[in-house]
């Protein structure tokens, strides 16, 4: 088959976290020539016309979509895919609908929350304006729409007294963080990732991954931010390792993290692929940070990591990806890109 690798076009100045794309790029055009496909690398703008017109001339026979962003931005992630609905074009992971609703994590913590799953309370500026209870306590200020812990370090964590206090710490954070930002109450614990992959109608379950926070002093907060992530001579980078070796005491809460990420999964109409981040409190009860429906492909990531756990190698990833990609594909696709007329763009 002949297959399309959409990405982001990334400008001269890329942060580490965007750079990460082309890595996946390289590795997945890589793996599916080994599979005895012909890969085409597109990278993707604001320009949708100039990517669907490229598309159109490249007939692909589906396409494997690794756009995280749009121009540096979180919040466009699901225009790739509503373009590629538009054309008739299958393509791997989730649909237009999944991507929007994980991608913004107000709506995919509302959606959570009203099926009973457990997601940390939080606030946002509007909902701060409502708000008449106590607000007392330690708060993690995140981005609303952008995924890689971008614009997360220690200073992040604030322990918060007051509804004004509160809320001028969003409005002091939300340029650094995309614009638009909320506080979610900080669970103090143990953190984990748990990868999913798609598997005929239903989903696999990797082991799920521990980040270990070694060595942090006790004031320091244990949070995965972007130098633990991104910034490699960092001690945080250093001293956050995964493990997935567990002791037969946390069969339990391995079990119960499996079955919270496959009920998220059927809830958000994921496909192909997902992450679920967790935390896990002193209690023992585990609550849902994130739920990241495009998670990174880099041969050295905890996705292909934890595939690795179960005797999946990087090149079987992407063989199972395309599987899926012609289990959910349009019935109107023959094999030989856009059928019919073109939508005008």
């Amino acid at each position: 088959m002949k297959i399309a690798i959409l990405h982001d076009e990334l400008s001269p100045d890329a942060r580490p976290d965007e750079l990460d794309t082309l890595v996946q790029a390289n590795a997945v055009t890589h793996a599916l020539r080994e599979l005895g496909h012909r890969a085409v690398r597109v990278g993707c703008t604001l320009n949708l016309k100039r990517t669907a017109e490229t598309l159109r001339e490249l007939r692909p026979d589906c396409v494997f979509n690794l756009v995280e962003s749009i121009a540096g931005d979180g919040r466009l992630i699901h225009l790739l895919p509503a373009l590629l609905d538009s054309l008739r074009l299958p393509y791997t992971g989730a649909g237009t609908d999944a991507m929007f609703l994980t991608s913004n994590k107000i709506l995919c913590k509302q959606v959570l929350a009203a099926a009973d799953l457990p997601t940390p309370p939080w606030f946002t500026l509007d909902s701060l304006t409502a708000h008449a209870g106590p607000i007392a306590g330690r708060y993690i200020i995140k981005s609303v729409w952008e995924e890689a812990s971008i614009g997360i370090e220690d200073d992040s964590v604030q322990d918060v007294a007051s509804i004004d206090r509160l809320r001028s710490e969003l409005l002091a954070r939300r340029d650094r963080l995309g614009g638009t930002a909320f506080a979610e109450a900080y669970v103090e614990g143990r953190e984990f990732n748990l990868s999913l992959l798609g598997d005929g109608d239903g989903v696999c379950a990797f082991p799920p991954a521990e980040i270990q926070f070694v060595g942090y002093a006790a004031d320091k907060p244990r949070i995965v931010g972007y130098s633990a992530k991104w910034r490699e001579g960092s001690p945080e980078y250093r001293n956050t390792p995964r493990t997935f070796d567990f002791a037969d005491g946390d069969r339990a809460l391995v079990a119960d993290l499996i079955r919270i990420a496959e009920h998220c999964w059927r809830l958000l109409g994921l496909r192909g692929y997902a992450r679920v981040d967790f935390r896990v409190d002193a209690g023992g009860r585990p609550w849902i940070l994130d739920v990241n429906a495009n998670p990174c492909l880099s041969p050295d990531g905890g996705f292909v990591e934890a595939a690795a756990r179960v005797g999946l190698s990087f090149t079987e990833i992407v063989r199972r990806l395309i599987e899926e990609v012609r289990r959910h594909a349009l019935p109107t696709m023959t094999g030989h890109g856009p059928p019919g007329a073109s939508p005008r763009m």
